[in-house]
């Protein structure tokens, strides 16, 4: 009973009783640095076994499997769909799940069983039916780490949310980066199978991250208790805020907490009549308390998750923000399906090389966090709006790529360079932007949300729409291609990019401002249904 007893409050993050004790590295294990790696890694493993095959499929379709060389096109845009398609019905459940659960650990530690049954079935499958499945696997596995992953960064970072998208976009950029060049040149060189072995070790170190690390809410069960029968366990006149202050309530954010810092309590004086800190700390807490009850009648209302949902759906700035990143992620995920079947009709190129190429398209990438700190600055819009409309002339511009010579082969890799960029700037601030909504209006209605928040949902939806983009870009650019040729489907794209510009310009979130460390973001004429 002992071992299923740790083993539940190991996996759950419920304490078993005053008695039991706290886990081993306590306070590394629950840090802000483990748990943005954490997270991060587990994004990264996602984009990376997502990305490792893109540039292979092709290929393997037609030795693994035996799809005809005139079918593989179709095949590479519909297996790429059902990762979107699973990605796109399973956020919603796995954002639900996490607002809900005491623990974000359980549905990461289920995303990882999702992801290790997808990468079995993927590699050992020859099968177009075994494939489709391993991808919709995949999906599920990444609806989880997205939903959940993004949301705890949220808990992590309340106060530097765009940064820490921007963390998010490396993770991304790297993945992206590395994964095709490592499957195009492992597939030239040894064949299918090694590529999966990659996969294997990646997954490896991702699970023993995901359970090494412990929230700060799980954290705090025990360190609350520390510092209440042994103060000096932290240090000499000392508080350890980043690991014992109270949680914010949602859509709130604690300044002190998000800087992470240790303040001496002799620095912290009365002000305005307040008492010393010591009495200060069990007022705030007793007055958290008398707030909430004061709420309970309105939160017991409006806190089912079918009311939790329409009022995110109430918001114009969240549904643009959404059909932003719909057509980011349509538009990115357009060219994955694409881009190394032209260079290999185009050039006459094999897969390692149309792998090198993708590295135009996402070395750009290490600038999120700049793109992130500009966000959490001066807002949302006019980044992503810049990015979009920066999109548009050089989409427009691909089309002039036709022939096989080194000038065409430099203005790809060129106007392809300057795509990262502009899809930079157009995703990461759009990412943060779910957060300044969230934030927005629990402060116009506060407790509308309920005590645990929404942000699990927030980047459910968030990845809802990159998953509808994952569908619709795929399948669109693919069937373009076909029918009508590549200038057709980059100029077709060019379009789709202005119209999320349009939408960004009209209805997205204006500046972020801060007040006393909370963050909040405002627009005028933000106007929400009641």
């Amino acid at each position: 009973m002992g071992f299923l007893s740790n083993a539940w409050q190991f996996l759950s993050g419920t304490r078993n009783g005053s008695k039991s004790k706290p886990p081993c590295l306590l306070s590394i294990r629950s840090s802000t640095t483990l748990i943005v790696l954490t997270v991060n890694l587990a994004i990264f493993t996602d984009i990376f076994y997502y990305a490792l095959i893109v540039p292979v499929i092709p290929f393997s379709l037609t030795v693994q499997v035996g799809v005809p060389e005139d079918q593989v096109q179709n095949w590479v845009s519909i297996l790429l769909a059902c990762y979107s398609v699973a990605l796109f019905v399973g956020s919603p459940l796995a954002g639900i799940y996490a607002d809900h659960t005491s623990s974000r650990r359980w549905p990461l530690l289920i995303g990882l069983v999702a992801l290790a049954a997808s990468t079995l079935l993927l590699c050992f499958g020859n099968s177009i039916g075994l494939l489709a499945l391993g991808r919709v696997l995949q999906g599920l596995s990444a609806a989880i780490v997205w939903s959940v992953g993004c949301a705890l960064l949220v808990d992590t970072m309340e106060n530097a949310v765009g940064v820490a998208m921007g963390y998010v976009g490396i993770s991304m950029s790297v993945g992206l980066l590395i994964a095709p060049v490592i499957g195009g040149a492992v597939y030239s060189a040894v064949g299918y199978y090694p590529v999966y072995y990659i996969a294997f070790g990646v997954v490896a170190v991702d699970i023993l991250l995901r359970l090494f690390m412990i929230e700060k809410k799980v954290a705090r069960q025990w360190i609350d208790e520390v510092q209440t029968t042994s103060p000096a366990a932290i240090g000499d006149n000392q508080i350890d805020i980043e690991a014992a202050a109270p949680s914010a309530a949602p859509g709130h954010s604690d300044s002190i907490e998000a800087r992470n810092i240790r303040v001496p309590t002799s620095a912290i004086t009365p002000k305005d009549g307040d008492r010393p800190r010591q009495d200060n700390t069990q007022e705030k807490r007793a007055e958290k308390t008398d707030n909430t009850n004061q709420t309970s009648t309105a939160t017991v209302i409006r806190t089912s998750t079918n009311s939790r949902f329409k009022a995110l759906l109430k918001s114009p700035r969240l549904l643009a923000a959404l059909y932003g990143l719909f057509s980011e992620a349509g538009i990115m995920m357009g060219f994955d399906a694409t881009l190394a079947l032209f260079v290999r009709d185009t050039f006459g190129w094999n897969s390692t090389a149309a792998g090198i190429l993708f590295l135009a398209v996402f070395v750009p990438g290490f600038l999120s966090p700049l793109v992130g700190w500009l966000s959490d600055r001066y807002g949302a819009k006019w980044p992503s709006f810049f990015g979009f409309c920066l999109c548009v002339p050089l989409l427009v511009c691909l089309r002039f790529v036709t022939e096989n010579s080194i000038q065409h082969k430099i203005l790809l890799g060129f106007l392809l360079a300057l795509l990262g960029i502009a899809l930079a700037f157009a995703n990461v601030p759009l990412m943060a932007e779910i957060t300044y909504v969230i934030e927005a209006t629990e402060a116009a209605e506060p407790g509308i949300f309920g005590e645990k928040g929404v942000y699990g949902l927030g980047y459910g939806l968030f990845n809802m729409a990159f998953a509808l983009g994952g569908v619709v870009g795929p399948l669109w650019a693919g069937y373009v291609v076909a029918s009508a040729g590549w200038g057709t489907m980059t100029w077709s794209f060019a379009i789709w990019a202005a119209s999320g510009a349009l939408v960004i310009a009209i209805w997205l979130g204006g500046q972020v401002k801060r007040d006393g460390g909370t963050t909040t973001a405002h627009q005028e004429g933000d106007e929400r249904s009641q």
